[in-house]
């Protein structure tokens, strides 16, 4: 007869086996008022391939077994070739093969952004890292695209929904991948501090040659097949002029490696499945992307569409966390019954719930803002949207998502902080999206920046968000506070940035449920984040609202079908 000395009961795992488009309200109502319905099947598709237990294994394996540097082969030549685990590639073969790497601006159809938006949001519910060369190297089409030589060479393999793992110079491989090198050990996010020095091979200027001596501090996917780099244009070996953008490549148009070495990789906090690295430039070879002057805002408009990217991942985490959590408190018991049945947990998922909505109405309207503005049919409010309210959204959704990570981990109790299960890896990724592309202040700093320089798009933008709060007293009160705060002198504005952006997300916020979501979370939005006339206090703390306000079985049921899993 076996040992044994107690039998597993009222044990719970985490979901898997779902599809995440279905059991997703209003994602599908996203896609269809963006006018995406032609992208519903085979979006449809992907979502459960995503559900599958099998991928989440993978997305498991690809950051339990992380990256691993080599820098030398067995003879002691230097290659700086990043070992993954075969995993990842599995997961990015599987999130190219979807058209989604070049689909916002390669495909003409109109909700093409909100397609690609919905398709990465759907892979970040499951892992993130691989999501990172993707967000790279869709924001780097734009840019290589005004080049035409060099976008001639690369566009084959930009355009390709073929991932090709193997280490070889662009011309020879069937997908290409792109990162992107800004940061240095000196400046951090004050890229005017950059030291790297770019000398001219000949005559230089746009579409020129140069060699970049200096080194990167942060280089995300060291082994992509190129990079974007800014870098000073200098003369000789002495200091730099101005800021200018790069293309360089890991390989050099004769073949051989270019001078791009890997000192090693971080050990990061979460997004382990991606590498991150150190790297020194001795003379790499790169093309000089734009004017030498305009290297700075060269970058930051490859910035804008990752900072995007920065909100729908952060988005997809929370919504992941939400439904892990809603799924979880349904089958375990505690106390004689499930917890999903007990009044306060409920009250708390509840809130996870309209926090997590609220994050996915605000990424996918900024989505349909990049696609008009693009278009050139968007005007000043949809300008107002991309160029104000992606750097507020990030600032706001990420550090959201940060906070509610942990309140859905303490749903699982102990069995949450434990490896490896999703809770955890979840917590541990939460934090990149709101360090990466710009941290809080420098994403609060922007936006003052831009309203600053763009006045009337500032004033379009609070004519749209008063239209969506029209009926809704609260509402209305505080975006009548956010423009009496904007009239305070720089420094004082500066001092409040965070207040402001805040209150000015949340505002987008409610006045976007309002236009598009049921009442029942709409209304519990607003009274939950300013609350209401009656005095009830706004909340603080996931779960810290009155659930007498709230309808929270039509909110439970909306976030994830209680037959769904």
């Amino acid at each position: 007869m076996p040992w044994s000395t107690h039998e597993v009961f009222n044990q719970a795992d985490d979901l898997v086996g779902y599809d995440l488009l279905a059991t997703d309200a209003a994602l599908g109502e996203a896609l269809a008022r963006a006018g995406a319905d032609w992208a519903a099947q085979p979006l449809g598709a992907y979502a459960r391939r995503l559900g599958e237990a099998a991928t989440y294994a993978l997305a498991e394996q690809a950051n339990r077994h992380v990256p691993q540097l080599h820098v030398f082969d067995a003879r002691g030549r230097r290659i700086d070739a990043v070992e993954y685990h075969p995993a990842w590639h599995e997961l990015l073969a599987l999130y190219r093969a979807q058209g989604l790497v070049s689909l916002p601006l390669r495909d003409t159809r109109t909700g093409r952004w909100t397609a690609w938006a919905a398709g990465f949001y759907l892979h970040g519910q499951v892992e993130q890292g691989t999501l990172c060369p993707a967000t790279m190297t869709t924001a780097a089409i734009p840019l290589l695209a005004r080049e035409p030589a060099l976008w001639a060479a690369v566009q084959p393999g930009v355009w390709s929904d073929e991932h090709d793992p193997r280490d070889r110079p662009a011309a020879q491989k069937a997908g290409l991948w792109f990162g992107m090198g800004m940061t240095e050990k000196q400046g951090g996010s004050d890229l005017r501090t950059n030291a790297t020095v770019a000398t001219a091979v000949g005559a230089g200027g746009r579409g020129g040659e140069y060699l970049l001596r200096g080194h990167k501090w942060f280089f995300s996917v060291p082994a992509a097949d190129a990079h974007l780099v800014v870098a000073r244009v200098g003369q000789g070996r002495g200091e730099g002029g101005p800021c200018a953008c790069f293309y360089v490549p890991r390989w050099r148009p004769d073949g051989t490696k270019n001078a791009v070495l890997v000192q090693r990789l971080k050990d990061k906090v979460g997004n382990r499945s991606n590498a991150s690295g150190e790297v020194e430039f001795h003379d790499a070879w790169g093309v000089l992307l734009g004017e030498e002057d305009r290297g700075i805002p060269t970058i930051i408009e490859m910035a804008t569409t990752t900072r995007l990217a920065c909100v729908l991942g952060s988005a997809a985490i929370l919504r992941q966390a939400t439904v892990q959590a809603i799924a979880y408190a349904r089958r375990r018991h505690a106390f004689g019954r499930a917890l999903a049945d007990q009044p306060l947990m409920r009250t708390v998922l509840a809130d996870l719930a309209l926090e997590s909505e609220a994050a996915l109405v605000l990424a996918m309207r900024l989505a349909r803002a990049f696609e008009r503005d693009a278009d050139g049919t968007g005007g000043p409010v949809e300008r107002a949207w991309k160029r104000l309210v992606t750097p507020a959204a990030k600032f706001w959704v990420c550090k959201r998502t940060v906070e509610l990570t942990g309140e859905a981990m303490e749903v699982f109790g102990g069995n949450g902080y434990v490896e490896p299960g999703v809770a955890a890896r979840l917590f541990r990724e939460a934090p990149v999206n709101s360090i990466w592309e710009g941290s809080g202040n420098v994403m609060c700093l922007d936006v003052l920046r831009g309203m600053a320089r763009e006045p009337e798009a500032a004033e379009a933008l609070f004519t749209d968000l008063a239209d969506a709060a029209s009926g809704a007293p609260v509402i209305l009160a505080a975006l009548k506070h956010l423009r009496l705060l904007l009239l305070h002198g720089p420094e004082e504005l500066e001092s409040l940035g965070r207040v402001l952006v805040q209150q000015l997300v949340l505002i987008a916020q409610a006045g976007l449920l309002r236009r598009h979501a049921p009442r029942a979370v709409a209304d519990a939005f607003a009274a939950a984040r300013f609350g209401t006339d009656d005095h009830h206090a706004p909340s603080r703390v996931a779960g810290a609202i009155d659930p007498r306000m709230l309808d929270v079985a039509a909110i439970l049921a909306r976030a994830f079908p209680a037959d769904a899993a």
